[in-house]
């Protein structure tokens, strides 16, 4: 498995974007722990906390895709589509004023992955079942 890896970094980086803007917020506003009722950082940490939610799910079904023996175009698919969601949905949803069309097209994104990964794992499987 060596696709599914590269992707896995790059996602990773950006969450860790969105981990020090978070500190980075806490330290300008001066908030320790919760939101202090901030909404900057209360954006913040949600862009964070959403990113962390979403990205494990989509990156696991596109590694069981890959360890499945899936078409090589469709773990560059899958990859791209999560990174471009993650990184629109963190541009669109993580700033004042908020870019809805950003966020609206991350999630969208994000969620097509979700769905393809788990409908190719469920092909790849099935078919090895059948098989």
């Amino acid at each position: 498995m060596t696709i599914t890896p590269f992707y896995a970094a790059l996602v990773a980086l950006v969450y860790v974007y969105l981990s020090l803007r978070v500190i980075n917020t806490r330290r300008s506003e001066r908030v320790g722990l919760g939101d202090g009722d901030n909404r900057t950082l209360r954006r913040a940490i949600r862009a964070h906390g959403n990113c962390g939610e979403y990205a494990p799910m989509a990156l696991l079904l596109i590694a069981f895709a890959e360890m499945q023996g899936a078409q090589v175009w469709l773990i560059h698919a899958l990859g791209l589509m999560l990174l471009a969601g993650r990184v629109a949905h963190a541009s669109g949803f993580g700033r004042e004023p908020e870019r809805m069309n950003l966020r609206v097209a991350g999630m969208r994104l994000t969620i097509a992955t979700i769905v393809a990964g788990s409908l190719s794992n469920l092909t790849i499987t099935l078919g090895a079942w059948a098989g």
